[in-house]
Formats: structure tokens, sequence, C-alpha cells
């Protein structure tokens, strides 16, 4: 997997709540079927304020955005526990959201579909960054890169969730979910960060995602 993501910020700020990625409106969409995954990734985020958030994170009549990255402030995806939120990021182009802190089930989740990599920043980087800046995301050197100032921000690793988020997004998300239902699905709930395994590169990712959960 690349280790390097480069793209276009979207930048919000504190406590973005799963109602605000995916209104529950949009919860009967079925990601594994791939036009209604498709349709998941064009409502993504609009349940922002449009008040404090004017550039829209979907263009109107499209599905995909223009941002491969989202940049957040503390708590980003708290609220209901949904699957879809990290999903409906992942199906509109988002890679990785970069955020102060997470809301623990949205960051499970986001490891759990294989959608995007949520990655912590070790400093406030939503008043810095501005929607539209080019920026540079290395997992490996845990740096984020403005690239039109060089800028350079530290971010933590994301340590053992990673292989199992790479192993995932080798797969369509229908390979992923077959994937995770051909495990014990028992386990995954009780799972914590520092408990999930460090795969080897060689290993398949159907084994590297049943033996994380």
């Amino acid at each position: 997997m690349s280790t390097v993501i480069r793209g276009k910020a979207y930048v919000v700020r504190d406590n973005i709540d799963t109602d605000q990625i995916i209104p529950a409106q949009y919860l009967t969409l079925v990601p594994t079927i791939p036009e209604e995954y498709e349709k998941l990734g064009s409502y993504a985020m609009c349940g922002l304020p449009k008040d404090l958030y004017p550039t829209r994170y979907i263009p109107e009549g499209q599905t995909k955005g223009p941002y491969t990255i989202v940049i957040g402030g503390r708590n980003f995806g708290c609220g209901s526990s949904r699957e879809h939120a990290p999903i409906a990021l992942g199906a509109a182009g988002c890679e990785a959201v970069v955020a102060e802190s997470f809301a623990r089930i949205f960051f499970r989740n986001s490891v759990a579909t294989g959608e995007l990599y949520p990655v912590e920043s070790t400093t406030r980087i939503c008043e810095t960054i501005q929607t539209g800046d080019e920026i540079e995301l290395d997992l490996d050197a845990n740096t984020l890169k403005i690239l039109k100032s060089s800028k350079v921000f530290a971010t933590k690793s994301l340590g053992d969730a990673r292989p199992v988020i790479d192993a995932m997004r080798k797969m369509s998300f229908t390979s992923r979910d077959t994937a995770r239902a051909s495990c014990s699905p028992k386990a995954w709930p009780t799972r914590t960060l520092a408990a999930w395994p460090r795969p080897s590169g060689t290993m398949k990712a159907t084994e590297a995602i049943c033996s994380a959960i």
C-alpha cells in the first residue's frame, strides 16, 4: 500500500458527529450493493450546517468530492455507532481523516471497514489548514505537510491498526464485508486498539482481518 496520501483538504472543527457525516435517513442504503455504495458517497457530510460550512464536501450533483483528506478537531465521529459514517466518506473519495481526537467507535469502524485511515494529530491543525489546501500525509514518517508552505505537523502512528486497514483496502467493499463475515464476529466489539496484531507483508488480506478480530 502507498505510504503517502496527497490531495486537497476539507477542514471541519470539533465534535463532528455521525449524523453530520451521514444523516440517518440514508442508513437504508446498502454499501455492498455498488450503486448504493456510490450513492452513500454522494451524501457524505451533507449534515454539516451550511452557515458554518458554505463550501460543501460533495459538489451538487456529484457522487464524489475533490477532497482526499478530511482535517478535524476534537472528538471526530462522535454520536451513534453507525458503520455508514466511514463508509460514506470512503465512497466519496476520502482516504484519511486527520483529527485531534476521534470518538472510539468511529476509529474502530474505520479500521473494521478499511475505508480510510483515522490518524490523530499531535497539535490542533484545523485552525491552520484551510479547505482546499494541498496536503501530504506520510503514514510511515507520521507527518502531515501543507505543500504550499512546506509546513510540517507531527501525527501519531496508527500502530497495529494500520496493517489491518492496509489489508482491507486491497479489496472491494463487498469483498471486505465477505472477509469479515467469514471470521468470528463475537470477538469484534471487545478488541482494544492495543490488541490489534501486526501481520507480515505476505499474509493474505482475509487472514489479516481474521487475525485482527
